[in-house]
């Protein structure tokens, strides 16, 4: 018998054209989510370690964006940047005690690379130290794109941890479609390792435009082929956001 397809009702990573190389407004996306019927979205535009990415005064600006547009309730996040292997992050503490929350990843050209020694690249080791320093600041509730090829990590290492803390693991829609090429067998381990820990995950479409908002479906199916349910995917309720994302009501 064919699993049921879980309904979603939210999109929880998704860049404006403040993330400098993405191409739609909040108000655009706003429209997109109406008529698809995601009930929520969170903006989550790059940090300004990212060449073009939004400045700093962007985050501390979000306070101005309503709670709701048009019926669509908007999280006020950031995709952050890891800058050097100490886990620094590209936003500072202020400004993120001002978001609703904020997800971490490492990107390419925001300065971890530049503080290696030269002629050397990171590798799973040093990749896995430098997120396990990151995910140490309190507003990080989200690791983005865990299973990028880019930057390996020891996932069995880092999700139990992670797990401690609270913090989510993403599954990226992008990264099994148009992104990221050569991250579905590793995020599929990532998804069926946070099923056996009993942790949980938020699906993102990582949209750079508003016609990818709510676009979920390959993340969806992975998630459900590695036996998590409606109750492991944050995206199926409001109360599971504000629980586990916001901290409302906490753990």
């Amino acid at each position: 018998m064919p699993k049921t397809k879980i309904k979603l009702i939210a999109d929880l990573h998704i860049h404006t054209i403040s993330s400098g190389h993405a191409y739609s407004t909040i108000e655009e996306y706003v429209a997109a989510a109406k008529k698809k019927k995601v009930k929520v979205i969170a903006i989550t535009d790059h940090g300004p370690a990212m060449p073009g990415g939004a400045p700093l005064y962007h985050f501390s600006n979000m306070r101005m964006i309503p709670d709701h547009i048009n019926g669509v309730r908007i999280l006020r996040g950031a995709e952050v940047n890891v800058i050097d292997p100490k886990g620094n992050l590209d936003i500072p503490d202020q400004v993120l005690n001002e978001l609703d929350f904020a997800m971490v990843a490492i990107h390419p050209k925001c300065g971890y690379e530049a503080c290696l020694p030269a002629g050397r690249d990171s590798g799973e080791s040093e990749n896995t130290a430098t997120l396990l320093k990151a995910i140490e600041h309190p507003k990080i509730k989200v690791i983005a794109h865990p299973g990028n090829p880019m930057y390996p990590i020891d996932f069995r290492k880092v999700i139990p941890i992670a797990k401690e803390k609270g913090i989510l693991i993403e599954l990226n829609n992008s990264s099994l479609t148009i992104s990221r090429k050569g991250s579905f067998d590793r995020c599929f381990e990532i998804a069926k390792f946070v099923k056996k820990i009993g942790w949980k995950v938020v699906l993102g479409s990582d949209a750079h435009i508003s016609t990818m908002v709510g676009e979920l479906d390959d993340a969806l199916k992975m998630a459900m082929d590695a036996g998590l349910n409606k109750g492991d995917i944050l995206n199926t309720s409001e109360e599971l956001i504000d629980r586990y994302l916001i901290g409302k009501n906490g753990k």
